[in-house]
């Protein structure tokens, strides 16, 4: 992983944790002083360095938290269930759901020794590997829509169907409660979304958060060797998980990490439309309209905005985790905008 770990900022007893953890690992040396990774996570993130094995924990942050926020059980438990399937996940070892121990429920899983790219226009990698990684990455998110949940035990793992139904009325309350100012454009997709759902619900098992920056990568070939952050996944619709994860073709290099305007061709990147011919391709699907691909590009936008406003409001409390949050906040505005100005341009001759 090349975000590095520094110093702790949730701090625990590393003897008490060894204690609990040494049976799990027997071939591990004593572990020596944790580091904490800092990618901005919900969930802290440490390293434990056992001499022949290097592990990683990840726990609930200490003290009063929402009930269904920060759901470590939830990862480990997808994860668990996905190691015998074609997606790469880290191997997780155990489960913490004793206070006692740490402080907060945690679990453990083996580090993953990789490449994480920040940069989706990949300026560290040779051109020609550069096609080789994204097919890489649209093999992966079509192995995780293959899946049956029902066949790997997470049948339960969420409601099924009407997610998107379901994630518009959940995302419009969140806005509600936490708006911080006027923004017309939210009214009028609030307005729009549940009345244009495009047919044909599916469920499947969505990761929620599928981006570049969540895959370890094998250090030498274009081979994903674990998925992480898992926290927000559940039982939902596969093409809004996919729509958000092509959100980076559609947003700006500077501001949003994203691939707009770039020379994908020059670059050996795919077009975002030969991106979707290669999942279809995959998984035997018919080729997607484009009025229900916006859609659920719309969809996707109007999440973050919901995602965004929630930020903001925590900036203005004072009690954001993020130095950054005000900054996020006010991206809340324009990309309303941008996901209205999409209705506008594809669903004027539909109403």
């Amino acid at each position: 992983m090349s975000n590095h770990p520094g110093e702790l900022r949730h701090a625990f007893d590393a003897d008490r944790l060894w204690e609990w953890l040494r049976p799990l690992v027997s071939d591990a040396t004593q572990a020596v002083p944790v580091a904490q990774f800092d990618a901005g996570q919900s969930n802290p993130t440490y390293l434990i360095d056992g001499g022949t094995r290097k592990l990683v924990l990840r726990r609930k942050p200490p003290g009063t938290l929402l009930p269904s926020a920060h759901a470590v059980d939830r990862e480990f438990r997808i994860m668990r269930a996905l190691a015998a399937t074609h997606v790469p996940v880290p191997r997780c070892l155990a489960l913490c759901e004793d206070p006692e121990v740490i402080g907060s429920a945690f679990y453990v899983m083996e580090y993953v020794e990789g490449r994480i790219f920040r940069d989706p226009a990949l300026p560290s990698v040779p051109p020609d590997e550069r096609e080789a990684i994204y097919a890489e990455l649209n093999r992966v998110i079509a192995e995780l829509h293959a899946i049956d949940p029902n066949t790997i035990g997470l049948g339960d793992y969420g409601r099924a169907g009407n997610y998107i139904q379901r994630q518009v009325q959940r995302w419009t309350t969140q806005y509600r409660a936490s708006q911080t100012e006027d923004i017309p454009a939210m009214d009028r997709l609030i307005e729009w979304l549940p009345r244009h759902i495009p047919p044909g619900d599916e469920t499947r098992i969505v990761h929620g958060d599928y981006r570049i920056d969540n895959v370890i990568f094998d250090p030498h070939e274009p081979r994903i060797r674990a998925v992480l952050d898992w926290e927000l996944s559940t039982l939902g619709h596969p093409l809004a998980d996919l729509a958000y994860h092509c959100l980076t073709w559609y947003r700006s290099p500077d501001a949003q990490q994203g691939l707009a305007g770039l020379d994908l061709h020059a670059l050996g990147i795919p077009s975002v439309q030969a991106y979707l011919q290669a999942y279809c391709k995959r998984l035997g699907r018919e080729p997607l309209s484009p009025q229900h691909w916006e859609y659920y590009l719309v969809f996707n936008m109007f999440r973050l905005v919901g995602i965004l406003q929630g930020v903001a409001a925590r900036a203005l409390q004072g009690n954001a985790s993020s130095t950054q949050a005000a900054k996020h906040g006010r991206g809340a505005r324009p990309l309303a905008e941008e996901a209205w100005r999409r209705v506008g341009a594809t669903h004027a001759s539909h109403g």
